[in-house]
């Protein structure tokens, strides 16, 4: 059973305003004085109103959905004699004209003393999830082999459609913010590990980012843990939500394994077309046409499918078939958060969106 980790970042809001609430540190501690989190379990994020959780190594999506309410109920509780609320939104819906202070870490210090601009709009979460890996060159042969599925999963977990207290048209627009980096988007295909790393270190030798760490792409290989690790995901406005996806990439991985291992060729895609695949998916979510592993456009609803086909073997021997299944299920017909937000902002106003990014992140 190949093992896998999740991690989330969370916005902490404050519930009457809605505004960013800078509590971080506040929360960390609180949480921390309680023995339901272990401290590397809760981690501090780039700025002072988010947090950042992560699970223990899992086996099971049980273990993964276990853990993840858990993190999610363990801050949430911590924060709200503070006078704030945990939020699982992708982007701040609102966002004031004092700046959210950045965390005191040396690291995200240095960040903002390079790119004063981006860090103070990095209101954005996203969602990582760590699938297990025998060895790095096998890790770049799995890379190579899901980079092209990256548009599918980024349309189905978008959940950022507002911004500055306005609705900004895309499903994710967290993924357009988080655009801007030097090194972002989906990572280019690699002939080896030898290649992965001769490229990787010249980017860093450029001098324009400081380390590994600041390669942004959307799947790439962890420098920390021997994973490969998918970040094109919005976070998940629910917990099962963010089960499925952690099936549905280890899903991904194991079929990779599997085709890598037989030698069947790699899927090639035009770089150009995954980038204008990515936007289009970071656009429309489920609500319009994205373009399919081979560059082809084809409605949502076809696109999912051609995945759930890619990876159902995978899913049936890990035993997560009908949970995903299901799951992929809802979300057809329920929409991604995207759509749920602009469905309780169309209701009841802002009041009815807060409402939902909280109560639901901690939904059981």
């Amino acid at each position: 059973m190949i093992t896998i980790g999740v991690e989330e970042e969370y916005l902490l809001v404050d519930p009457d305003s809605g505004q960013p609430a800078p509590l971080s540190d506040e929360v960390r501690a609180a949480a921390g004085l309680g023995p339901v989190v272990q401290e590397r379990e809760l981690q501090a994020e780039l700025l002072q109103s988010q947090v950042e959780v992560a699970t223990p190594v899992c086996e099971t999506l049980d273990e993964v959905g276990g853990h993840l309410l858990r993190l999610r109920h363990a801050v949430g509780a911590a924060a709200e004699p503070l006078g704030c609320r945990l939020a699982a939104t992708a982007a701040a819906p609102l966002a004031g004209d004092s700046l959210v202070a950045v965390t005191c870490q040396p690291r995200y210090q240095g960040l903002h003393v390079r790119a004063r601009q981006l860090v103070n709009e990095q209101l954005i979460n996203g969602m990582h999830v760590h699938v297990a890996m025998p060895d790095r060159e096998v890790a770049v042969a799995v890379l190579n082999r899901i980079r092209v599925w990256l548009p599918t999963l980024l349309a189905m977990s978008g959940n950022s459609p507002l911004w500055q207290s306005h609705d900004t048209g895309f499903a994710s627009w967290r993924t357009t913010v988080f655009s801007r980096w030097p090194v972002c988007g989906v990572a280019p295909a690699f002939a080896d590990l030898t290649d992965y790393e001769r490229r990787t270190a010249a980017l860093v030798e450029s001098g324009v980012i400081a380390d590994t760490g600041e390669l942004y792409w959307q799947a790439r290989l962890s420098e920390r843990y021997p994973t490969l690790e998918v970040r094109c995901l919005d976070v998940q406005l629910r917990a099962d939500d963010a089960v499925m996806f952690a099936g549905v990439v280890r899903a991904l991985a194991a079929t990779a394994l599997r085709e890598h291992k037989s030698g069947e060729p790699e899927p090639e895609c035009a770089p150009e077309l995954l980038q204008a695949a990515m936007w289009q998916a970071a656009r429309h979510g489920l609500s319009g046409k994205l373009v399919d592993p081979t560059g082809r456009p084809r409605s949502a609803g076809d696109t999912l499918w051609l995945l759930t086909q890619h990876i159902a073997e995978a899913l049936k021997e890990a035993g997560d078939d009908r949970e995903v299944g299901a799951l992929i299920h809802r979300l057809l017909r329920q929409g991604n958060g995207a759509d749920r937000q602009r469905q309780a902002l169309a209701r009841a106003g802002m009041p009815a969106l807060i409402d939902l990014i909280t109560t639901e992140a901690i939904a059981p």
